[in-house]
């Protein structure tokens, strides 16, 4: 009996030991992976290989053993063909732009850029994947400027839509040689905004004094505390068309067959609307698009991860987790509404 318990004794310490082995390895790798996270790199992903692999996961499914043998001795005879003709293929690289209001996916997108003008052949084509309904006006004209290197470098581009490129989002596309949308995407939105709420007259109300300094007579228009002027506001408002005309020359700039007077009215269209009035160039989905290009190019995700602080990747994570709760609340609202 005694010998027994030793035995389960020495057995169970082993197996702690075991585990608190097991937990230090991983805490280690995880360790490992946030630190070469934390670092900015390069990371290129081949895509054609991942659309044939979904493709022979469908057919190992649906088709019998002798079907299965007659494909595969056809696919490598088609491989042979194929090997001899890759380095003749074009490449397409395949970039992502979420966009926010500040348009904060630039940080990757001008090292993308980069990154392929350096290798980009004249026959090779990029492919941005744009999602952004707009926001700030010179953060948005950066985007579109880095876009622009491409024209510059004769590299064909290609913008492709699928849910939404308004405003400063339009802005990018339309800096492309080819724009593909959804069908029910929404594009155009070519007009300024701006929004200052003003506490001027509550603080007056209780009796709150606000002075601001300035030095030119139009170094500041409009404020949130101090009262805004018949003559600061019609400064303000000037300043909007402005920039305004110079988004739609830009836009004309680049599009000149479009008819920017009928289409910057600051209103927004659907993708079908779009492509009548030229906003657009060919209806489709993206992976529509990719699809397409995949017997006849080399297709590489190309996706530059900048340095990040561990303030940063909380921050990101918190507002990842915020931003699911309120789709989840949103969406059982909808849901119980409808019922």
């Amino acid at each position: 009996m005694d010998l027994l318990l030793e035995t389960l004794g020495f057995a169970a310490k082993g197996f702690i030991i075991f585990l608190t082995a097991i937990a230090t390895v991983a805490v280690v790798v995880a360790l490992t992976r946030r630190r070469r996270a934390a670092f900015p790199r390069l990371d290129v992903k081949p895509l054609n290989k991942r659309f044939e692999a979904l493709g022979e996961a469908l057919r190992h499914g649906v088709l019998d053993r002798k079907q299965l043998k007659a494909l595969h001795r056809e696919k490598k005879k088609q491989h042979k063909v194929n090997t001899a003709a890759d380095a003749a293929r074009k490449n397409v690289y395949v970039l992502d732009f979420d966009g926010d209001l500040m348009a904060t996916g630039v940080t990757s997108l001008r090292e993308e850029i980069s990154a392929i003008t350096a290798v980009a052949r004249p026959e090779d084509e990029v492919v941005v994947r744009l999602e952004s309904p707009g926001g700030a006006v010179p953060h948005y004209g950066l985007a579109a400027a880095q876009l622009a290197r491409l024209r510059e470098k004769k590299v064909r581009l290609t913008v492709c839509v699928d849910r939404v490129a308004a405003s400063g989002g339009y802005m990018m596309a339309c800096v492309a040689d080819h724009i593909v949308a959804a069908p029910f995407a929404i594009v155009g939105s070519i007009g300024v905004v701006a929004q200052v709420p003003n506490v001027h007259k509550l603080l007056k109300k209780h009796d709150v004094d606000f002075e601001e300094m300035t030095s030119g007579e139009f170094k500041r228009t409009v404020s949130f505390f101090g009262e805004i002027t018949d003559k600061g506001r019609q400064k303000f408002t000037e300043q909007l068309e402005e920039t305004h005309l110079l988004f739609k020359d830009f836009v004309h700039s680049q599009r000149p067959a479009l008819d920017v007077s009928r289409v910057s009215t600051g209103e927004y269209w659907l993708a079908r609307r779009g492509l009548e009035l030229g906003l657009v160039d060919q209806l489709a989905t993206s992976d529509e698009y990719l699809l397409s290009r995949v017997a006849d190019a080399n297709l590489f995700q190309v996706h530059f991860k900048p340095h990040e602080g561990w303030r940063t990747r909380i921050g990101r994570a918190g507002a990842e987790v915020l931003e699911r709760v309120a789709v989840t609340v949103w969406s059982r609202l909808q849901t119980l509404q409808l019922r």
